[in-house]
């Protein structure tokens, strides 16, 4: 019997290269047409599984206590849809959880998902009759936590407003170029639309917190989006029709104080000498105890003959005949302009006097014979005594 080597390859059609023809024995599969779309999502039909699910599943989200009266009033018109998707729900307003369920009635394995996707839609503030949408199969939904993407809660809020724009302009102009419903709500933003839509609102969302301005990405949309109509560059590249942004580190404020940097040394700086350090570098080290007496008094000498110089000047200055003139002129200087003030104010004293005189010696005080100057004593005296009076009261 003649065996072949277990190494060796088997023989092929084509000769004897060991290369396999892997399609001798393909046959054409029923979805292997080019009519067939491969990328249509079709809908849910009860003819595709005819029995029931066997197990239980259920999903929960919590939500925010402001949410709690909203969602009373909306509850009964989700169970009545659910229901009609063989789904059933549930609130819990003490927990603050909503819940959703599958029930023996389901079918459809993908609805729960659905279910998910609509509770947490409604946590995040979307309005029932926009968030009860996602049911469909046409659209999904993506929920972006933008809280993290930014450590400073300051530039967190000018950069989510810079997203919304003025009066929601900018966040209008995403919604219509993406064909998606987005809601920017506390630290998420929650977006429905088509997958494809979803993909472009996320990056330019994500964008925005990472210091890209979203009219940059708004204008390369606009432009992808006419590019689009034309069938002939349909199969192009397009990266050379859209605009690329390059980042400008623009420096608003400049340091007030610029550090010089110190040349960088190996060795460490030099310790700080000590007494004994200096007195080696001296020679007092190597004398003896009474020679260094010596030479301290000799010092507090010369210090107490120049302090005492110093001394002596100052009290020459003093007993000199100079000393003291210039205080003299300006005593007396003072002293002239005090009598020139004086002799003003007897002047005006004297001027007021004379006028009163005048006034008193009038023609009515003649005739009347000294008549007023009584009537003035009478009035004076009945003050005194009406005075006198209060106070004993």
């Amino acid at each position: 019997m003649s065996t072949s080597p277990p190494n060796s390859a088997p023989k092929s059609d084509k000769g004897t290269t060991g290369k396999k023809n892997h399609n001798k024995y393909r046959k054409d599969k029923p979805w292997d047409n080019e009519n067939i779309d491969h990328w249509k999502q079709e809908s849910w039909k009860e003819e595709y599984m005819p029995s029931s699910l066997l197990e239980e599943s259920s999903f929960a989200t919590l939500f925010p206590k402001y949410r709690e009266t909203y969602l009373r009033q909306i509850w009964p018109l989700i169970t009545r849809t659910l229901d009609s998707q063989s789904l059933s729900c549930s609130l819990d307003l003490l927990e603050g959880s909503m819940t959703v369920k599958t029930t023996r009635k389901t079918k459809d394995p993908y609805v729960i998902l659905k279910g998910r996707d609509l509770i947490k839609l409604l946590a995040r503030s979307i309005p029932a009759e926009q968030a009860l949408k996602i049911l469909s199969d046409d659209l999904q939904c993506d929920i972006i936590k933008i809280g993290g993407l930014v450590r400073n809660k300051e530039r967190f809020v000018k950069r989510r407003q810079r997203l919304v724009g003025p009066d929601g302009a900018t966040l209008k102009a995403l919604e219509l170029l993406t064909n998606c419903y987005i809601l920017v709500q506390g630290n998420t933003v929650a977006v429905m639309g088509g997958f494809k839509g979803l993909k472009e609102a996320r990056n330019v969302i994500v964008d925005c917190f990472k210091n890209v301005h979203p009219v940059y990405n708004i204008k390369r949309l606009m432009i992808k989006r006419e590019l689009a109509k034309d069938p002939k560059l349909k199969e192009e590249d397009w990266e050379r029709f859209l605009p690329s942004f390059t980042k400008k580190n623009v420096q608003t404020k400049k340091p007030k104080k610029v550090s010089k940097k110190k040349e960088y040394t190996p060795f460490p700086p030099a310790p700080v000498k000590s007494k004994i350090d200096l007195q080696l570098d001296t020679g007092e080290y190597f004398v003896n105890e009474r020679e260094r007496e010596a030479r301290k008094k000799a010092e507090k000498r010369d210090n107490a003959k120049t302090n005492a110089g110093s001394k002596r000047k100052e009290s020459e200055k003093e007993f000199s005949s100079d000393f003291g003139r210039e205080e003299k002129v300006e005593v007396k200087e003072k002293e002239e302009k005090v009598e020139e003030g004086v002799e003003d104010l007897l002047m005006k004293v004297n001027k007021k006097s004379n006028k009163r005189k005048v006034e008193e010696v009038g023609a009515g005080a003649f005739l009347e014979g000294g008549e007023g100057e009584k009537k003035k004593k009478k009035e004076k005296k009945e003050k005194k005594e009406k005075k006198e009076k209060k106070e004993k009261k």
